[in-house]
């Protein structure tokens, strides 16, 4: 006789449902939490999945201004994809993303900002985000690669690239994808120009960003201006450019200055 089926624990919460397990919803509609502090960004992004049809495919299910009560509304939600920002008030989104990983393998995190760093893009491969893309990317890229990801599951995801973002680093084993983008394995993780750079560059790279002549960095460091000189030829051939003013503004976009 085969037993009665258990009775459903009334303890159980919505909460506690897990999220989704990879793909659309039931209905097809693949469902977005944006984690943004700027709200005509996402009532932008509506506009135009409206615009280009896309409303059909995507359903925009909330919004959160920081990423403070992330894990909560994504249990209370279940989206298929959140979109994150980096440059926003509150928590840390890469240690929210990574608790949120960690907590449910599935989930599929992709990074959306206006900033394409270099460490930034590490970060969001390191705490298992599925995907980086920069809010000047074509809208059609940010589709494309969006429908890409939530057709596949969530921890065996490929990371896919936005186009700002695949210029800033050599993905290994790319392959073409919908839009231009590409995808790295998660085998090996993509690097990026600053982690060509050894503990003792990145100071000096750190150093120049803020300004400090080579005789300035040579006294901070305790070294000779030769041996600053040095490290300035190899961190220009490394990072691929040709002057010392490229590589203080290279340090200021990617927020070295400010450490």
């Amino acid at each position: 006789m085969t037993p009665p089926p258990k009775p459903r624990d009334p303890r159980r919460s919505s909460a506690q449902t897990p999220l989704s397990s990879g793909g659309a919803g039931a209905s097809g509609v693949i469902r977005l939490l944006c984690v943004d502090d700027h709200a005509f960004l996402v009532e932008g992004l509506k506009a135009q999945f409206s615009v280009t049809g896309a409303g059909r495919e995507f359903q925009v299910v909330g919004r959160l201004a920081t990423a403070q009560n992330l894990v909560t509304e994504a249990q209370r939600l279940r989206p298929d994809i959140i979109l994150l920002d980096i440059e926003m008030p509150g928590p840390d989104p890469f240690e929210m993303a990574d608790r949120l990983h960690r907590q449910n393998e599935r989930t599929k995190i992709v990074f959306l900002s206006a900033y394409v760093r270099d460490h930034y893009i590490a970060e969001a491969y390191r705490c298992g985000a599925c995907g980086y893309f920069s809010k000047a990317d074509e809208i059609n890229d940010i589709i494309n690669g969006l429908r890409q990801i939530a057709k596949e599951g969530g921890a065996d995801c490929d990371f896919v690239f936005g186009p700002k973002v695949k210029a800033r680093c050599r993905p290994p084993k790319q392959r073409p994808t919908l839009g231009g983008v590409r995808t790295a394995k998660r085998e090996a993780q993509p690097p990026s120009r600053l982690e060509t750079l050894s503990a003792r560059e990145l100071e000096v790279l750190r150093l120049i960003g803020k300004g400090l002549s080579r005789n300035e960095v040579a006294k901070a460091l305790s070294r000779s201006a030769k041996t600053i000189d040095r490290h300035q030829e190899r961190m220009l051939k490394k990072l691929g450019l040709e002057t010392r003013a490229e590589l203080m503004k290279f340090a200021i976009r990617e927020g070295l200055a400010e450490a």
